[in-house]
């Protein structure tokens, strides 16, 4: 009966720790912008929103034309899904990576090239279903 009692303590203990932890974490996140990202997706949207956006020609097109706009694109870099299949994280001299979303109920990707100083977005691409 003891050990059933002090499991009982335990367990009321941690669930208030626990509560506590993630009410006192989501304040300080919320106050200063802190992400936990430890996913390698999530790490990878993190490292190319941290550097320049520089756009190649055909995207500026892109662009030009009205089929997205650039805060399309910086959606892309915050709620996009990295597709590491398509994607060359080793590659020299920069790493490239092939990003998916959904814009205006479209599937659409982007090819992002990650160098150290810069992200250039090559490629901008809706896909055909």
């Amino acid at each position: 009966m003891a050990f059933l009692k002090r499991l009982g303590y335990y367990m009321i203990g941690l669930t208030i720790g626990i509560i506590f932890l993630a009410f006192f974490l989501k304040k300080k996140t919320s106050e200063t912008g802190t992400e936990f990202c430890y996913f390698p997706n999530c790490r990878v949207l993190k490292e190319l929103r941290s550097k320049p956006l520089v756009f190649s020609e055909e995207v500026q097109e892109t662009l030009g034309e009205g089929l997205a706009d650039s805060t399309d694109i910086k959606l892309f870099l915050r709620e996009g899904s990295v597709k590491f299949r398509e994607s060359e994280a080793q590659g020299e001299p920069c790493p490239w990576y092939t990003i998916h979303y959904e814009v205006d109920g479209k599937d659409a990707s982007l090819r992002a090239t990650n160098c150290e100083s810069r992200v250039t977005i090559s490629e901008f691409r809706f896909t055909e279903d």
